[in-house]
């Protein structure tokens, strides 16, 4: 498949995604030691923007942009450019905003290049955790640290009673309410559960053996684009429900050992809807 694509353009990406990601999450790791602003709110009292996510968004918009002017784009705070060569750049300028805001690590700069939809690179930086996550189609998952690089693989096989699975909540009252009540009856079924708070680093941190398994309804393409590759790429099943491809109405990701029992089991708790 990657031959298909072509091994110098996905080099090509692959540098220019971590440079521009890289540059990003310094950037708005030293704005937070400035202080955080809430700018606005979106689908709920809870769902923030910051100023920074707004200058963070321009910052990768410009490198992006400069290095390759005929891409696309889509990002999480209105960055929409309509490209000619097939290739589209979806970005999430700070994933884990809350976290963000109260100083809490666990936040990422996402970056993905889709070529005809498709994934082929991702890149997530998370620098409160020293920690840059990169991964191109068919060739593998690396995990980038002040130790040295390592190349990432989920873990597998695990039961379900074993399993470690991270997950998150939605910012609407009824879709929280609705969470709260799957994840009530997951529990009692696997060996606990993980809130970390952005979505692309519960992808990371499957990838990197930190847990078993992330599932969560509401997740959007910037959420999912780059930490669904790198899951991917280290092992991982990334999928909705009943064949469904992961998105907004629900990711399952874990090792293909585990994925089939946390499926049926979120199938029969219609994860996948808000009814209470």
């Amino acid at each position: 498949m990657t031959l298909h694509y072509g091994a110098l353009l996905l080099d090509e990406l692959h540098d220019v995604a971590v440079a521009a990601a890289r540059e990003a999450a310094a950037f708005a790791l030293e704005g937070r030691r400035d202080g955080v602003a809430v700018a606005q709110t979106k689908s709920s009292a809870t769902d923030i923007v910051t100023e920074m996510d707004r200058r963070t968004e321009a910052l990768l918009v410009d490198r992006i942009l400069t290095a390759r002017p005929d891409d696309g784009i889509l990002g999480e705070e209105g960055a929409d450019h309509v490209g000619e060569t097939g290739i589209r750049w979806v970005l999430d300028p700070i994933d884990g905003t809350v976290n963000y805001l109260y100083g809490l690590p666990s936040w990422a700069v996402s970056v993905a290049a889709e070529i005809d939809g498709v994934a082929v690179v991702g890149v997530v930086a998370a620098p409160a955790l020293s920690e840059t996550y990169v991964a191109v189609l068919g060739r593998g998952a690396h995990l980038h640290e002040p130790g040295g690089v390592r190349r990432l693989a989920v873990n597998d096989p695990v039961a379900l009673e074993s399993a470690l699975v991270a997950t998150g909540f939605g910012y609407r009252v009824e879709r929280r309410t609705a969470q709260g009540r799957v994840a009530a009856a997951v529990i009692p079924r696997v060996r606990d559960i993980r809130r970390g708070g952005a979505c692309s680093v519960d992808l990371c941190s499957l990838a990197a053996g930190r847990v078993d398994a992330y599932y969560e309804r509401g997740p959007r393409a910037w959420d999912l684009a780059a930490g669904g590759l790198i899951a991917r790429e280290a092992g991982a099943r990334v999928e909705g429900l009943r064949g469904a491809p992961a998105g907004e109405d629900l990711i399952i990701a874990s090792g293909v050992s585990l994925f089939g029992a946390l499926h049926d089991l979120l199938a029969s708790l219609n994860a996948d809807t808000d009814l209470g």
